[in-house]
């Protein structure tokens, strides 16, 4: 989101000035339980610590709700409150409460630094608060991160993707050891992260017979570090790099880029960016100025939001966007399951990353089982030994790094105005660290190409 879905620049020195100053109090948060009650506020503000109630324990999630990433988060949220309806909204002797926090303002449309700080400082206050789930934006997992391990509590996010949050010798130097002050880690993520889907788009570019590409990016975090990867591999796939360059991503129209690189004749354009740093304009752009290049997009545009912002009649058939996983009407088994439930309860389809939604919230209910009390310690222990056999996502694990061991990727084409399913793509980690445990599958689910 891929991290859209996540992703948004900051360096890691205005990580630690954000949450050093951050301490303000949030709106109001819906407290949501599965059984579909809500109220307003039940969680301390920032800087006050409420008594631990026993018998309640709360799954909070932190991700952009206002702005265009909305449509995609609601079919998180969703998600969310589905895994815990399955539960009944009880796990043993424990009432389980969701809330779900936004970490987006009105002022930026889009996920705040100041806001997530918050929010991670108020989930750390608040006893009740075992699990965080969230962000959706890389940059926001930044400034969260690192105040959450502090006080041990366990985040699953279900979108984040940059590389750098994880693993060594991918992102900055001193990644990821700033995001583990104390040392252990709290992190999890159920999607795979940028260097498996860089390595996937340069994988389906060759695919698609293409021999060129010139290659864009928002300069943000997410979207500059899955551009790397395509620039790193593409030449072993005999696709040669025309040109790289970073754009403003606020910028009004980009005809002159484009006109620019229509002189270079690229068979594909790729942007490392999201529906958020202006995705749609850049491809209305591509398309006005006659260019005749497919453009390729990560998971950050995998959403129904960039459609209808460049315009269907100008990415149909010539867009080719990639996802960490399998697509919602892809999904075989247990994951067929829940797309068949979703589209009951909710009247809708659900958009790329409810299932992933679904599944962050079942880590947390499951290792809650198991533990079996109100233990931040022992939850994040219970988390880095966690698999789930037969899931929503197959049969997976994380390894020593907090990542899913889950690596294919699918491919998806615009046309008649939707995603349209093109083909699995697998590809192995770049200098991946080895699990705790090799994986039963690697694969989500069984898809035929």
């Amino acid at each position: 989101m891929k991290l859209v879905h996540r992703r948004q620049f900051l360096t890691l020195a205005g990580v630690a000035a954000v949450a050093a100053c951050a301490r303000r109090k949030p709106k109001a948060d819906e407290a949501v339980t599965a059984k579909g009650t809500a109220s307003a506020g039940e969680s301390p503000a920032a800087g006050s610590v409420a008594p631990a109630t026993s018998r309640r324990v709360k799954i909070v999630s932190s991700l952009p709700r206002t702005g265009s990433a909305n449509a995609q988060t609601t079919t998180t949220v969703n998600g969310i409150k589905m895994a815990i309806a399955d539960a009944g909204g009880k796990v043993g002797d424990f009432d389980v409460v969701y809330e779900d926090w936004d970490d987006a303002s009105a002022k930026k449309g889009d996920w705040d630094p100041e806001v997530e700080a918050a929010n991670a400082d108020k989930a750390v206050k608040d006893p009740d608060v075992l699990f965080y789930i969230g962000t959706y934006n890389s940059g926001a997992a930044k400034i969260s991160m690192p105040i959450l391990n502090k006080a041990g509590v366990v985040m699953i996010s279900p979108a984040n993707t940059y590389t750098g949050l994880t693993k060594a010798g991918l992102g900055e130097a001193n990644e990821p050891g700033v995001y583990r002050p104390s040392g252990k880690i709290n992190y999890f993520r159920v999607v795979p992260a940028d260097d498996i889907q860089g390595q996937g788009a340069a994988e389906w570019m060759s695919k698609l017979g293409a021999k060129s590409v010139y290659v864009l990016d928002d300069r943000g975090l997410y979207g500059k570090g899955v551009a790397d990867v395509l620039v790193a591999t593409a030449p072993d796939k005999g696709i040669t790099v025309l040109g790289r360059e970073g754009v403003d991503p606020k910028a009004q129209e980009y005809r002159s880029l484009m006109t620019k690189i229509k002189a270079l004749n690229p068979d594909f354009v790729f942007y490392g960016g999201t529906t958020q740093t202006n995705a749609g304009q850049l491809a209305k752009d591509l398309v006005a100025v006659g260019l005749n290049a497919k453009l390729m997009l990560p998971d950050g545009c995998y959403e129904r939001a960039f459609i209808v912002a460049a315009g269907a009649e100008n990415v149909n058939g010539r867009v080719f966007v990639t996802f960490g996983g399998v697509p919602p009407d892809k999904l075989t088994g247990k994951g067929a399951e829940f797309v068949k439930n979703y589209r009951e309860k909710f009247k809708s389809e659900p958009e790329g990353y409810a299932v992933y939604g679904y599944v962050a919230a079942k880590c947390a209910l499951d290792v809650l089982a198991q533990v079996g009390k109100k233990d931040r310690a022992a939850m994040r222990t219970a988390m880095e030994a966690y698999s789930q056999t037969d899931g929503a996502l197959g049969t997976w694990n994380f390894d020593k790094n907090g990542d899913t061991s889950l690596t294919t990727i699918s491919g998806s084409i615009v046309r008649n105005g939707n995603f349209e399913f093109a083909m699995m793509l697998g590809a192995a980690p770049v200098a991946a660290p080895a699990p705790n445990s090799a994986p039963v599958s690697a694969v989500a689910s069984p898809v035929a190409p």
